[in-house]
């Protein structure tokens, strides 16, 4: 390998990892364009996609866990935001009966399911209004994307097909 084909590598790599911790998409983007980037047809790419992806999309767990709290409740002294946090608890609200029954391994399946607005991102939001230990939260919303993880990994290699 060149030094210039390796810097491409790198650099598709940490386009791939941005990709996975945007919240709208996440890893369920960012598999498919890490394929592209990297166009070629082999295992070690699709094993290095998916570990980039889930990578890239836990790392914003980390502070959106341990700082949502205090975050939202220092921006809520303004109005705009105010509302913005009372939509998002009403709307987080909707899972009531799941975290009730199951608690935080009720995050595994909706992390898991690869469906717009189920991804990491909103499973923090659903651990901190409903109260979730960072521990049990973290484990689970990881167990929930490495699934997520396979089954788009599956799916853009033709391995698995969900819609016919």
């Amino acid at each position: 390998m060149t030094f210039e084909m390796g810097i491409n590598v790198l650099l598709d790599g940490i386009t791939v990892i941005a990709i996975a911790m945007i919240p709208f998409g996440e890893l369920r983007v960012s598999i498919p364009l890490g394929f592209t980037f990297f166009d070629m047809d082999s295992t070690h790419v699709y094993v290095l996609v998916y570990v980039l992806s889930v990578i890239g999309n836990m790392i914003p767990v980390v502070p959106l866990l341990l700082f949502l709290e205090p975050v939202s409740n220092w921006l809520r002294r303004y109005s705009l935001f105010d509302r913005f946090f009372n939509w998002l608890f009403m709307r987080t609200r909707r899972y009531d009966h799941r975290m009730e029954k199951y608690g935080a391994l009720g995050l595994i399946p909706f992390v898991a399911i690869p469906l717009p607005v189920t991804g990491a991102w909103t499973a923090c939001a659903v651990a901190f209004v409903f109260g979730i230990p960072f521990r049990y939260a973290f484990a689970a919303i990881l167990a929930g994307v490495m699934m997520a993880g396979v089954i788009v990994t599956l799916s853009c290699t033709g391995v698995l097909v969900i819609i016919d």
